[in-house]
This record gives C-alpha cells, structure tokens and sequence, in this order.
C-alpha cells in the first residue's frame, strides 16, 4: 500500500498568502516564498498552490510569483489558478510544476483535460471539484472560485474528468472549508467509490483524527491540509507547521 500523501493547500491571492472559511473572508497569512522555505525544512510530501480569486477575476497567473515558488521550493508543486489553455498550463509545467489543477476551464472546456494529458501525462492533470452540500443533503459543483454552481452532478463529473484524462482530483467541501469541523466523509465516499484514479481529500480538517477517517472510511489516497498548517490552533494566530509523524502513522494503520 502508497504511503498516504499530505499536502499542505496553500491559498494565493495574486502573490500573498491567504486562507479562507467557505471559500470567503480572506485573511492574510504571510509570504509564500517565507512559508515555502519553511515547508522545505519540514520535508513535506508536496505543494498545493492555488490561486484562488484568479479564474473569477479574468487574470493570468502571477508567473512572477510562480517562478520565485518553483526556484525556492525542494518537493513536488501543483498549481491552479486561470489556466484556461493549453498553453498556460506548458508554461506553468515549464517553470517547474509537475502537475497543473483544472477546475473552472475544465468544467468549460473538458477537452483542455485530455490536451493536457496528452502533453505531459495522466499523473500531471488534477481536476479540483469544488462541491457544495445544500440543506437538503443534495451535492453540487461550483465553478469561479466557488461563484457559480454548475448544473452537474459531482458523481458524474468525476466519471467524466476521469475518462477525459484526469490523473487525480481533488475534492474540496465548500461548506467545511476552514471550519476545522473535520472533512465531508460521506461526500469523499461517494466520489472514491466512482473512480479508480486517486482523490485528494480537502476542506475541513481540524486535527489527527480527522485525517485518519479521510482516509480509512472515505477512501481518500491523500489528503490536503490548510488551516492546520498555517495557524497554531482554531482561532490563534499564523504558525506554519505540520503534523508529527508519528501521529500520523498511527492514525492511518
């Protein structure tokens, strides 16, 4: 069995730091070149960045930023944020992203998936399904930074993205995000019992355990973590650090 992946999900808005609840209220964290430095010292699995007003505000990625990421950084990077072509995603891949994260131009153009696969490899294509529970208990996608619901549903979405070329997703609870109430198992089920590729868990961890149950009751291969890594506890202040290994073991066994 795959060692299970940890993934701090750093949030950028243009080239600060942030960190979000609900996919709203921003606040700022720090300089993510100060917080890359950090994570290289804690020789973490892998790096998740996403910028997340980018899509909704019409804009390019900040290559700036970008490249000042990938030049400072020792482990693996992703990275979404309007890539709305094929060859914004090379450009990204080029500068030393080993993998790109559709979400709004593959909802809008599902062919940008399989292009881009086809280019660089399954393993570099992560579709990031941004989903919503409504209070009904019914799920729904959302597209522009969680803006726009999408008339789809997730389970059928993650078939298609699957069959499209998608190497990976990753799932992400709007109604959880930042919440530390712990992630939403059930909807991590339903979307590992559709697809064969690996799912991201993301949105809601607040500790050890909940890490645990994302992975051994929903089925998860990795899991991406926030809040938890950028402050010291629920409502304290910013304090990039990350889980004991030793803990984490024990919780995944």
């Amino acid at each position: 069995m795959l060692r299970t992946r940890i993934i701090p999900c750093l949030q950028l808005i243009d080239d600060s730091l942030v960190k979000t609840i609900k996919f709203k209220k921003p606040s700022y964290i720090g300089d993510p070149i100060n917080t890359v430095r950090i994570f290289n010292e804690l020789e973490v699995d892998e790096l998740c960045f996403l910028d997340i007003r980018a899509s909704l505000q019409n804009r390019s990625p900040n290559y700036k930023i970008l490249s000042e990421i990938a030049n400072e950084c020792f482990m693996p990077l992703s990275y979404g944020g309007a890539i709305k072509d094929e060859f914004t995603a090379k450009k990204i891949l080029s500068i030393g992203y080993e993998k790109i994260i559709l979400n709004t131009a593959a909802i809008e153009t599902p062919s940008l998936i399989t292009k881009i696969a086809k280019y660089s490899g399954n393993q570099s294509v992560v579709v990031s399904i941004d989903v919503k529970k409504s209070i009904f208990g019914s799920y729904s996608i959302f597209s522009k930074g969680g803006s726009k619901k999408i008339k789809i549903n997730p389970v059928d979405w993650a078939k298609q993205v699957e069959e499209a070329g998608a190497g990976e997703l990753l799932i992400t609870s709007m109604n959880n995000e930042g919440t530390w109430s712990g992630f939403d198992i059930e909807m991590i089920k339903i979307i590992t019992d559709s697809v064969s590729i690996p799912v991201i868990a993301n949105g809601g961890a607040g500790s050890i355990t909940d890490i645990g149950r994302a992975v051994l009751e929903g089925g998860a291969s990795a899991v991406a973590l926030g809040s938890m890594l950028v402050y010291q506890q629920k409502g304290m202040g910013v304090l990039v650090n990350f889980p004991d290994a030793k803990k984490l073991k024990r919780v995944l066994e």
